[in-house]
C-alpha cells in the first residue's frame, strides 16, 4: 500500500508528501487510505486510536495545519501537503503542558481516549476558543471517554488556560 519515495510505486497508488511531527515523508497510499491508517499501520505512530472509524469518538485526534481533525474520516491523498502533528511529535523531551495537566489532574482512567482528548485541547487551547468550564465541555464534546473522567479532564484544560493566561500577563507587564 505504501512504499518510500525513490522505490518504485506500487501500481494504483498515489505520491503523498506530508510533514509528519515535524519529519518529511514522502509516500505512495493507495487512494482509500485514511490518515488513520497511514499513521498507525504505515508510519508506526499507533498513539492515535482506531476507535469507532466514523469519525465519532474522536480518539483518532490529530492535528493537521493548526486544526483537530478526525484522522478516520480524512483520506491522505486529500493532505498532501499538510502539516500533522500527533501524540507522538506534541512534545519533544517534557511533556507538553496539556499533557503535565492531564497527569496532575487523573484526568484519563484506561487511558485509550487520552491521545485524542489530548490533541483536541491543544488544538482547543490554540484556537483561543476555550474561556469557560462550559466552552471547554462544548468545544470537547466530539472526543468520548468511556470512563467518564470528563470533569478532569475539563479541570486540567482549565489549569492549562489560567496557566497561559498568567504567563501572558506576565509578559505584557
Amino acid at each position: 500500500m505504501l512504499s518510500d519515495s525513490g522505490s518504485s510505486a506500487p501500481p494504483g497508488t498515489i505520491p503523498v508528501t506530508l510533514t509528519v511531527n515535524g519529519q518529511e515523508r514522502q509516500l505512495q497510499v493507495a487512494p482509500w487510505t485514511t490518515l488513520l491508517d497511514l499513521l498507525r499501520e504505515e508510519l508506526d505512530l499507533t498513539g492515535t486510536k482506531k476507535g469507532c472509524d466514523h469519525g465519532q469518538c474522536g480518539a483518532c485526534t490529530v492535528i493537521v495545519d493548526g486544526k483537530r481533525i478526525n484522522s478516520c474520516l480524512a483520506l491522505a491523498v486529500q493532505k498532501d501537503g499538510a502539516k500533522v502533528t500527533t501524540i507522538e511529535g506534541l512534545s519533544s523531551g517534557a511533556l507538553h503542558p496539556v499533557q503535565a495537566a492531564f497527569v496532575e489532574h487523573d484526568a484519563f482512567q484506561c487511558g485509550y481516549c487520552t491521545p485524542g482528548q489530548i490533541m483536541s485541547a491543544v488544538a482547543l487551547i490554540e484556537e483561543g476558543r476555550a474561556r469557560s468550564r462550559e466552552e471547554i465541555r462544548e468545544h470537547m464534546s466530539g472526543n468520548i471517554c468511556r470512563c467518564g473522567a470528563y470533569s478532569n479532564i475539563v479541570d486540567a484544560v482549565e489549569d492549562v488556560l489560567k496557566t497561559k493566561a498568567s504567563s501572558f500577563r506576565e509578559a505584557a507587564e
